[in-house]
């Protein structure tokens, strides 16, 4: 018995004293101006047990006496603080990242050197996962920058805005400029913006130039702020070496709209207007269909990133080869994509002269989704089946339910050929049959582009100091949209149209500038440069769509095999920039 209760005393000791062990840890994190660090990370070394700084820079958490309190924030030395009741915090900026030198343009400059607002991020700091296009790997890494999807589509571009919009009329979309080529903002059929058309996996940085200040030397069309994206390279004097990466991902909508059911539905007409002695009683069918189920689907996607890299003595290189393929939650939609790029960086005269050849290829293959029928999924009629065995259904809609009307025929021939009495039109006051929309609408895009761009860069022998940098850049693209309206859909009244846009764009640059870049002490610089740029961008197009139309054309016999028409009305249209 006495051994009994020393234990159970000793165990008491034990439990209060390692309750008293533990501490709330409350505090206080700003910068070397006094200003308080908003969302800087609080953690217990060693342990997931943190928090993050409010808007006041204040923090609180549990700890025990004797534990290392540590602090970070991007852009501040780390603390680390043992930890105590209350702790003021001052994080120091990091002299490293202060001297990191980045790209401005023309040239180059130290950030604490910088008048402008410059932020430059790398890939080792973005969300890993499927990336299609760069504009995702910036989205919540930048302050002041804002990344906002267009829809979602898979491929699909994104409105960026570097410190919101600057004017009501004019375009608010920033200069994109890769591997110093200044690219046009405005794609082609297919391409949604210049960023779609690099492999995010061979991105090395991401420079964001938000003012005047730093964004004086492109002119006025980087009124908006400039994304400077450098590419990855080789490095001297290493082995050949070949990696892989690549993730499978799968995407779902998280809610749908909670609407009534087909016996819900039923009931509910039933209970407004009667039962079967009321015409629109009578009209609903006996289905229950989940049309928003119809149209969604579970999304698998994956990104395959092949690339070989290394260099020789004087001549580092990479070549690497990707492979994308994004389904959308919205059946029948995806994006396909191919992307090669070779990177060459040689120097030659001990340093002096440093090359930089980038070329990179892309090719992409977009099938897009009617987005309308996001909408009419919620709508539409919850008793009708995807499919019906209605004789007219089956003749003039492709076997799909649609809402329709009759009207007689006037010149003894239907619109199908058929010598009849009645003709069948959609009834343009209902809705269309969602999944009739997706599967009856082929609308598909292919764009291709090759991007170069050379780079000279020679440190005058003797006078390292002067620089002397010429680079010449070309992107050469071509889109093509195609869509194709089933004679049976709803949409077009069953007659069917066709047609294409195709854009070809390219886009030439030359520049060349001297700088002369010298620190003399700690607290003298001087830098000066002069250039010459030329770009020339050359756009041009072609349009042509056709209807078909019943009094010229049958659009398919009795058996329902298509005939060849003649096309009603049809448009073209060419034009060059």
């Amino acid at each position: 018995m006495f051994k009994v209760l020393l234990t159970l005393l000793v165990g008491m000791f034990l439990s209060v004293d390692a309750f008293a062990q533990q501490i709330t840890v409350k505090g206080l994190v700003k910068d070397g101006t006094g200003e308080p660090v908003i969302g800087a990370n609080v953690l217990v070394k060693g342990t997931t047990n943190g928090t993050i700084t409010d808007f006041d820079g204040n923090f609180q958490l549990t700890a025990n006496q004797g534990d290392i309190i540590v602090v970070s924030f991007i852009g501040y030395t780390t603390q680390e603080l043992p930890a105590a009741a209350n702790m003021n915090i001052i994080l120091k900026d990091d002299t490293e990242l202060m001297d990191e030198v980045v790209v401005i343009g023309y040239g180059v400059a130290k950030k604490n050197d910088l008048t402008g607002s410059v932020t430059a991020i790398k890939p080792d700091k973005m969300n890993k996962g499927l990336v299609t296009n760069a504009q995702d790997m910036m989205a919540g890494k930048i302050a002041g920058v804002s990344v906002i999807s267009d829809g979602g589509t898979p491929g699909g571009s994104a409105t960026i805005r570097i410190r919101g919009g600057s004017s009501l009329s004019a375009e608010n979309d920033p200069l994109i400029v890769i591997d110093g080529l200044a690219m046009d903002n405005n794609g082609v059929k297919g391409l949604a913006n210049p960023l779609s058309m690099v492999n995010p996996n061979d991105i090395e940085t991401f420079t964001v130039l938000k003012d005047a200040s730093a964004t004086a030397i492109y002119g006025s069309r980087a009124s908006n702020g400039v994304i400077i994206i450098t590419t990855k390279k080789g490095t001297a004097n290493s082995k050949p070496r070949i990696s892989y990466d690549g993730n499978v991902s799968f995407s779902n909508v998280k809610n749908t709209l909670d609407v009534m059911n087909g016996d819900e539905y039923r009931a509910f007409i039933e209970e407004i207007w009667g039962g079967q002695d009321n015409d629109a009683y009578r009209r609903l069918g006996t289905a229950n269909t989940d049309w928003q189920d119809e149209i969604y689907r579970m999304a698998v996607s994956t990104d395959h990133n092949l690339t070989v890299s290394g260099g020789l003595k004087n001549m580092p290189y990479r070549l690497s080869l990707g492979y994308t393929n994004q389904n959308g939650i919205i059946k029948t939609s995806n994006f396909e994509r191919y992307t090669a790029s070779l990177n060459l960086a040689p120097s030659f005269f001990e340093d002096h002269l440093k090359v930089n050849a980038n070329l990179k290829a892309m090719y992409a293959k977009n099938q897009y989704a009617d987005g309308g029928v996001i909408g009419t999924a919620a709508s539409y009629d919850p008793t009708q089946p995807i499919y019906s065995d209605n004789p007219i259904h089956q003749k003039y809609f492709g076997g799909y339910s649609q809402w329709y009307i009759k009207t007689p025929v006037t010149d003894g021939v239907n619109s199908l050929g058929d010598n009849g009495s009645w003709e069948y039109y959609k009834n343009s006051q209902a809705a269309y049959n969602p999944v009739a929309t997706l599967n009856q609408k082929d609308d598909q895009a292919t764009s291709k582009s090759l991007v170069g761009n050379l780079e000279l860069d020679y440190k005058i022998h003797g006078f390292e100091d002067l620089r002397l940098h010429m680079s010449a850049g070309m992107d050469l693209s071509t889109g093509k949209q195609e869509t194709v309206w089933s004679p049976y859909s709803g949409q077009n009244n069953y007659y069917g149209n066709e047609g294409f846009d195709e854009t070809d764009k390219y886009n030439l640059s030359l520049n060349m500038y001297a700088q002369y870049y010298k620190d003399f002490n700690d607290k003298h610089h001087f830098d000066i440069m002069g250039g010459y740029e030329w770009q020339h961008f050359h756009r041009e197009g072609n349009s042509y769509y056709a209807g078909y139309y019943p009094s010229t054309t049958i659009l398919v016999d009795d058996n329902g095999a298509s005939l060849a028409g003649k096309p009603y009305s049809p448009s073209q249209n060419k034009w060059a920039t």
